[in-house]
């Protein structure tokens, strides 16, 4: 099923899916601590595939970007859900 997100069609997520950079100290974080918590979420590593890092574009260049599966993009990570 797909939806529409700030106007770009997208398929209808189970879990949030993260964009991430390997060398990213903050990506890091939020990996540990959602991973420590036992949150699941789809990780896409925007410097092992084009195509991930096309669609991470779309969004912002700097990364982590968070889509949860409500629509709501959230930019970097400070610790906290949502």
């Amino acid at each position: 099923m797909w939806e529409c997100i700030q106007g770009r069609e997208v398929e209808e997520m189970a879990v949030p899916i993260v964009y991430t950079l390997s060398t990213c100290p903050t990506c890091e974080d939020l990996r540990a601590d959602w991973t420590h918590r036992g949150i699941a979420f789809e990780e896409r590593t925007v410097d092992q595939s084009q195509a991930w890092l096309d669609e991470a574009l779309g969004y912002d260049d700097t990364v982590p970007i968070i889509i949860y599966e409500d629509g709501r993009i959230e930019i970097g990570f400070a610790g906290e859900i949502g």
